[in-house]
């Protein structure tokens, strides 16, 4: 088994490059023109886009080829205040640049929308602002020129009293999305709802490959092995490799998350690094039927974790070294 590894938006190794600079609406607000106000929110997202392609340039300088970007590109998109404001085609040579850049250098690439974009929502305020939300990244992805192997990961959601009907309710509202919209989401179990077994089926319902957070899953389940669950969830990446072409044939390997408790008085936050022991016998259990895996580490240290991992893995009997951020199993 191959396994790439990769880490979330921002490095604690790059200094002063960060990709989600904002502004408050406060800070707007006390701006008297609101045309300067706006170019002023524009330029702050070009210095974003800018210092996530820095960030793409130092991960492929340590061959680090599966990134998230920060969903905080361009500060207060979506905002009702600012509701009649489309700063993605004013931003459009950034855009370009950054998805020529990953396509380029054979890069997976990936957004994570906030937690108030739920689609289990009863209510029909927030089901159309979540909406608008999938939408602004996937027209993010679009002005990259990346097609559908870069994806939004998404929750289900809460229960709101009721998992049952969240479920069907996540079920009937997900297929009402654009079929464009729909084919970019993964589903992700999650800490205190939906657990691995009960996302997993709603992926395979509606079509949409599963990413398994194992940090979750530990915390968060009713007795399943996350081994046991594997094969179902590697099959729900079958379409997602079909619908990979930018970066070559069956390019899209199934991935997961990975990140490792706080303390025991705290489980279900994220450590600063990846205790090794865990997570590579979750991968030991699926190497047999997994030929390749991509590893999003979600720890605090960001790229600094994914260094320190591997410097872990070359301790470990039967891992092989293929590079800076990938191994063989």
């Amino acid at each position: 088994m191959i396994i790439r590894l990769g880490y979330v938006a921002m490095s604690t190794v790059v200094k002063n490059a960060s990709p989600s600079k904002t502004m408050t609406l406060t800070s707007f607000s006390k701006l008297l023109d609101r045309e300067a106000a706006i170019r002023k929110l524009e330029r702050l997202g070009a210095e974003n886009l800018h210092n996530t392609l820095r960030l793409l340039r130092h991960n492929r300088a340590h061959d680090i080829m599966v990134f998230r970007f920060s969903s905080r590109l361009i500060p207060l998109i979506g905002h009702e205040t600012l509701a009649d404001w489309d700063p993605i085609p004013t931003l459009s040579a950034e855009f370009e640049e950054l998805g020529s850049y990953a396509k380029k250098s054979g890069m997976r690439v990936s957004f994570h929308p906030d937690h108030f974009t739920v689609l289990s929502t009863p209510k029909a305020d927030v089901l159309q602002k979540s909406v608008e939300d999938l939408e602004r990244h996937a027209a993010m992805f679009n002005a990259m020129g990346l097609g559908m192997e870069a994806m939004c990961n998404i929750h289900v959601g809460g229960s709101y009293g009721d998992k049952e009907k969240a479920a069907k309710r996540f079920i009937a509202n997900f297929s009402t999305l654009r079929p464009e919209i729909q084919k970019r989401i993964t589903l992700e179990n999650d800490d205190k709802t939906f657990n691995a077994r009960e996302t997993l089926e709603i992926a395979e319902k509606v079509g949409a490959p599963m990413v398994l957070d194992i940090h979750h899953h530990a915390v968060n389940n009713e007795g399943e092995d996350a081994v046991d669950l594997w094969p179902r969830i590697q099959l729900t990446w079958a379409s997602a490799q079909i619908e990979s072409q930018e970066v070559g044939a069956n390019a899209l390997p199934p991935k997961i998350h990975v990140s490792s408790p706080k303390s025991d008085k705290d489980p279900r936050s994220h450590a600063d690094y990846v205790e090794v022991g865990p997570l590579l016998a979750f991968l030991r259990g699926i190497a047999p039927i997994t030929p390749r895996l991509d590893i999003m580490i979600e720890a605090k240290m960001k790229d600094e974790a994914l260094f320190r991992l591997m410097e872990d893995f070359k301790e470990q009997e039967g891992v092989t070294v293929v590079d800076q951020a990938s191994i063989e199993l």
